[in-house]
């Protein structure tokens, strides 16, 4: 997998229904998703959940294969997690050798958890995707406001969250440059044992880690230069509001989990 297939905290500007959402909607809608995922039981429930994701995503004009480059970082989990599922699974035994079995209930068990975690991932990715890092943290910043009563700094952690974000693509085209440069000066990264591997690494770590720390402070000298000192006293320029398809999206993420707790008592 090359680094450039990482797409995680990247965002493509678009003008569809999704992108025009509330931030603080999203989030909403987000994590009423990922809830709805994990009350999900049977095939009924996966597929309405599954539907309604593929219609959001189509919504939002963010190409497919763009959604496939960001599951490829988490392929070794979603693969170690339906080979243990299927193979550690008791039911019904439809094929078994020495220790390993498959069973009926295992090929169920390790099919919904696939979908499962593809769900989770796209979710997120649609989020991250259709929302800038900036309104991510004042839509989080927003949604967090009441925790300010009990002396939780807010800003400074959706600060924290946003910067993440915004230095994961950076982070990565950085470390692409590194290991090219390396690479042109003869460094093998591909033959020899597990620690040979592991000890090549260190080229690439040790001017990544130095390039993070003044990365990290050029920006600590930008916010000071521009009189950043907190959320103390501090406006936004973007003012968000909340409108009508807004908070139906809200009531429909509500719906949502609604309908899949109903279908879980029926058994679907």
């Amino acid at each position: 997998m090359a680094l450039k297939d990482i797409t995680l905290g990247q965002y493509f500007p678009g003008n569809s229904l999704i992108h025009r959402f509330d931030p603080r909607a999203k989030i909403i809608f987000t994590i009423l998703y990922i809830a709805a995922i994990f009350l999900c039981k049977q095939v009924v429930s996966y597929g309405v959940t599954l539907l309604i994701l593929l219609v959001f995503i189509a919504i939002s004009r963010v190409q497919p294969k763009v959604f496939v480059k960001g599951m490829k970082p988490v392929v070794f989990i979603i693969v170690c997690t339906a080979v243990l599922n299927l193979f550690y699974t008791s039911g019904t035994v439809l094929w078994s050798f020495g220790f390993l079995k498959i069973t009926e209930e295992g090929l169920w068990k390790a099919g919904f958890m696939v979908v499962r975690i593809l769900m989770l991932i796209a979710c997120t990715l649609l989020l991250t995707y259709t929302t800038s890092p900036i309104l991510l943290t004042d839509g989080l910043e927003r949604l967090l406001r009441p925790l300010k009563k009990i002396k939780v700094p807010v800003h400074e952690l959706s600060m924290m969250m946003s910067i993440a974000l915004r230095f994961i693509p950076n982070l990565i085209q950085e470390t692409d440059k590194i290991i090219s440069a390396q690479k042109a000066r003869g460094a093998d990264f591909d033959s020899g044992n597990l620690m040979q591997k592991a000890k090549a690494l260190i080229p690439i770590l040790i001017p990544l880690f130095i390039s993070s720390f003044r990365r990290a402070e050029d920006l600590a000298v930008a916010m000071e230069c521009r009189c950043y000192h907190g959320d103390e006293g501090r406006t936004s320029l973007r003012q968000l509001t909340m409108h009508g398809r807004d908070w139906g999206l809200v009531i429909f993420s509500i719906l949502l989990c609604v309908a899949v707790c109903v279908l879980r008592q029926f058994g679907l």
